[in-house]
């Protein structure tokens, strides 16, 4: 990762999807991966993303993909499998590679299998479920490093994905520092108004005392 990514990872382990996606309503970027969800609520990740496309297999049955030893740490690795619920394509042996290479995690719009393994080694995986039955003869890479979609969302290489219990959102590189910073905002205003509620304030005024709703309004340019 280049410094600007590894500042910009730093700041997003600080945050939270909800602090993000708010952030990202705000400025009006889709980002939200709809349906791809943990292995396990206590798995986070951030991190840059490279990304893979699978599609079904034709005539030549093609790879599902040999790549993972040549990511840098810190990598989420971004597979597009076009939601298959029916065929996976992630499994133990890259669960266990990318532990050890120190990846970010793994989103996968698709499914994921050897789950337990994922659990064991506290390795983050995010899919829309577990299946066992292997992509092999099933489906092919038909391209790294190139623009994927995840959950509704397009993803570019580089682009910056955070995850926790309540999912996944994916910030476009090139907004990550506005993004980044309209959700410290709001992390900051949160943080101010639960003090205030602890301290006996009303929940209304605790939130007016920090203009809290204008925080997640969507921008009107020129306004």
């Amino acid at each position: 990762m280049t410094d600007p990514a590894q500042t910009a990872v730093k700041s997003l382990q600080e945050l939270d999807t909800s602090h993000v996606s708010d952030a990202m309503d705000r400025l009006g970027i889709p980002g939200q991966c709809l349906g791809i969800m943990p292995v396990d609520r206590t798995f986070r990740l951030a991190g840059p993303a490279f990304t893979v496309r699978y599609v079904p297999v034709g005539t030549d049955p093609g790879s599902v993909g040999d790549y993972i030893d040549d990511l840098d740490p810190g990598t989420v690795v971004v597979l597009d499998n076009a939601g298959r619920l029916d065929a996976t394509v992630w499994g133990d042996l890259l669960t266990a590679t990318a532990a050890r290479r120190g990846l970010g995690g793994t989103v996968i719009d698709g499914v994921c299998r050897d789950s337990d393994r994922a659990l064991e080694l506290g390795y983050p995986v995010y899919s829309r479920g577990r299946w066992m039955r292997t992509g092999k003869d099933r489906v092919r890479v038909d391209g790294y490093q190139t623009p994927v979609t995840v959950g509704g969302v397009r993803v570019e290489p580089g682009d910056l994905l955070i995850g926790d219990a309540d999912g996944v959102v994916a910030i476009p590189a090139s907004r990550a520092d506005e993004v980044i910073a309209a959700a410290e905002q709001i992390r900051d205003a949160e943080n101010s108004i639960r003090a205030e509620v602890e301290q006996g304030a009303a929940l209304a005024a605790a939130r007016a005392k920090v203009s809290y709703h204008s925080l997640q309004t969507r921008q009107r340019s020129g306004g």
